[in-house]
């Protein structure tokens, strides 16, 4: 991966972090800059992380529709995959910087789509699919990713709201 698509993808990460985590902040101004600094960060690393795996995420699901899709085709597994180039990338950041709440969701879904868009014909072309099987396993793939990290973030604030609550007097 080039440095380009790594400090896209960063950037990409810091903007859908700060489209979560700015909210909070507007909702309790108190909380303290480190706790805000910790957040985006982290933020930042998983969202970025998830948006790298797409690529992947979606190689792998080819991977496994591509014998019952296309038969003829040769098999997946010895060759280099998919990855992101600056061109396909760099939507994906306009579409992050769109993710802040109120400022258009629905284009940053369609963003999000146009990209996934832009990624089913390297994919269609690298594994023998069809560009709408492709563009079905890149769906499958990003739904997967986002299902996924929004399960785990609703596990962990359960966790960390029942710690915070005071224990019951006996």
């Amino acid at each position: 991966m080039s440095t380009t698509v790594v400090v896209l993808l960063v950037l990409a990460g810091l903007s859908e972090s700060a489209g979560r985590v700015l909210p909070l902040v507007a909702r309790r101004p108190k909380l303290s800059p480190r706790l805000v600094a910790g957040l985006m960060v982290t933020g930042t690393v998983v969202e970025g992380t998830v948006i790298a795996l797409w690529p992947l995420a979606a190689w792998t699901v080819a991977d496994l529709v591509q014998p019952v899709v296309a038969p003829d085709a040769a098999p997946l597994s010895g060759t280099t995959g998919l990855a992101w180039t600056p061109a396909v990338v760099a939507p994906l950041l306009l579409a992050a910087v769109l993710a802040f709440p109120l400022l258009g969701p629905f284009l940053h879904i369609l963003l999000v789509t146009g990209v996934g868009a832009g990624l089913a014909g390297p994919l269609a072309g690298a594994s023998g699919l069809g560009w709408w099987p492709a563009a079905g396993c890149i769906a499958i793939a990003g739904i997967g990713l986002a299902a996924t990290v929004e399960v785990v973030r609703r596990l962990i604030a359960r966790i960390i709201a029942g710690s915070r609550q005071p224990e019951a007097i006996v």
